[in-house]
């Protein structure tokens, strides 16, 4: 079964990091595009970030430039994120991309991903 897994969530305090990981379970993670989307209660699903196949490409959210890193290696793609915020809080997911490239125009569509993970809940809080 295709299924992209998130790991590395948590309860942070404003200002403090976490490093999410997403693994793939059925299919070679290394030959496509991913990507970090995240949702809070009662908000719209967010792009976050992307990163193409061996690195060509990152992308980010204008919210999370500076503060976020994305990166991969074989086994996995990863979202650092420092100096969080409370309004950072969400469930995060990782997305597959069809194909091996984010998308330079629209990469926080949803439509260009066929598989999600179930999501990792980051909670910033004092």
């Amino acid at each position: 079964q295709v299924q992209p897994v998130e790991s590395g969530g948590g309860l942070v305090q404003p200002g403090g990091s976490l490093r999410l990981s997403c693994a793939g379970s059925g299919f070679t993670l290394p030959v496509h595009a991913i990507a970090w989307f995240r949702q809070a209660p009662g908000k719209e699903r967010e792009g976050v970030s992307c990163i193409s196949k061996n690195d060509r490409n990152r992308y980010y959210a204008d919210s999370v430039k500076g503060r976020f890193t994305i990166s991969r290696d074989n086994d996995a793609v990863y979202l650092q994120m420092n100096s969080l915020q409370p309004e950072d809080s969400a469930v995060y997911y990782c997305a597959r991309d069809v194909g091996p490239d984010c998308n330079i125009d629209s990469w926080n569509y949803a439509g260009w991903y066929d598989y999600w993970g179930r999501g990792t809940q980051v909670t910033v809080s004092s």
